[in-house]
């Protein structure tokens, strides 16, 4: 069994109640979910939080929503541990990390991850990009001598239940699918959710995505 699991808390520094700000006429959290519904290989998905009033918001948009203890709500919580919490709770052998800070995933994104993991049989697979490693300036170089570095970007990650079982979210064999830089954005101050808006509102525009509704 394939579970999903979008962990949603109540508690956020950089912008207070993140997850139910409206975003393009939509909670933040709303944008996940929809993706997550889309996806034809989960065999189930849940909103993990602690929080009443986002739970509501994410059962009036269709979510299953699993009761995260608060102590796996704090500031320093890791994402293994709430998914360590979800497969003790619903079982399951893989399980896919959607983060709704990441609120925009092109139609089929959950499904092209799970593909690509079915096919390399890793640990792990990770949507992301490629990061150039500039050297400090005032070191010259050749641009053909910049290396890369792949940054996951939080929208799909996937692991194995033994992976995480192993106190490791991705394990020794780690894969990766990179993506758009639409995709890459992560909503963690207020440019990245203006950002995070123009992007959704394009592709809303241009009938890239569908808008979710509230049942």
């Amino acid at each position: 069994m394939i579970i999903g699991v979008i962990p949603a808390r109540g508690g956020s520094k950089g912008i207070p109640r993140k997850n139910i700000k409206l975003i393009a006429g939509r909670p933040l959290i709303a944008w996940t979910i929809q993706a997550a519904q889309e996806s034809q290989f989960m065999d189930r998905f849940v909103v993990s939080t602690e929080d009443p009033e986002i739970a509501e918001v994410a059962k009036s948009y269709g979510a299953e929503v699993l009761e995260r203890p608060p102590h796996l709500a704090q500031d320093e919580t890791i994402s293994r541990l709430v998914l360590e919490h979800a497969l003790d709770q619903l079982g399951g052998e893989s399980v896919v990390l959607m983060q709704p800070t990441s609120p925009y995933r092109r139609q089929g994104l959950v499904d092209l991850a799970l593909s690509q993991y079915f096919l390399e049989n890793p640990d792990s697979l990770a949507t992301g990009f490629n990061q150039l490693l500039y050297p400090p300036h005032g070191v010259e170089h050749r641009r053909q001598d910049i290396k890369t570095v792949f940054i996951n970007d939080g929208s799909v990650i996937v692991s194995r239940a033994a992976t995480i079982k192993n106190q490791s979210l991705f394990g020794q064999k780690a894969a990766t699918l990179v993506t758009s830089r639409e995709e890459n954005v992560d909503i963690d101050d207020e440019f990245d959710f203006w950002l995070a808006e123009k992007i959704l509102e394009k592709a809303l525009m241009e009938g890239r995505l569908q808008c979710p509704n509230p049942l």
